[in-house]
């Protein structure tokens, strides 16, 4: 069994910064893509950042520029540094895992709120 614990989310003004973190525990072998989803209310969730172990990564057009995810893969933790938020960046975080051979599995986090508001 996989367990994934989130932290670093909250409430900040717009241009903050917030750094969301994730470290991945249990049976994980061979992890594919470690990775931040959001999920804004009355959206759907959608992809915000992936990275593999190698290092390479993919960003959701809208936090180009503004998000960097990273991982330390002896730790199995993803982190995600977040510049000049703003309101649209507002929603439900998750982390997400991706594992196995030859059958991959998915694994996901609770979620954290991240509320970007004057």
């Amino acid at each position: 069994q996989v367990q994934l614990v989130e932290s670093g989310g909250g409430l900040v003004q717009p241009g903050e910064s917030l750094r969301l973190s994730c470290a991945a525990s249990g049976s994980i072998f061979n992890t594919n893509a470690m990775g931040w989803y959001r999920q804004a209310p009355g959206k759907q969730r959608e992809l915000v950042a992936i990275i593999t172990p190698s290092g390479n990564t993919n960003y959701v057009a809208s936090v180009k520029g503004r998000f960097t995810i990273s991982s330390d893969n002896a730790k199995n933790t993803v982190y995600l540094q977040m510049n000049s938020l703003n309101a649209e960046d507002t929603a439900v975080y998750y982390c997400y895992v991706r594992e196995g051979w030859p059958r991959m599995r998915d694994h996901w986090g609770q979620g954290t709120q991240v509320t970007v508001s004057s």
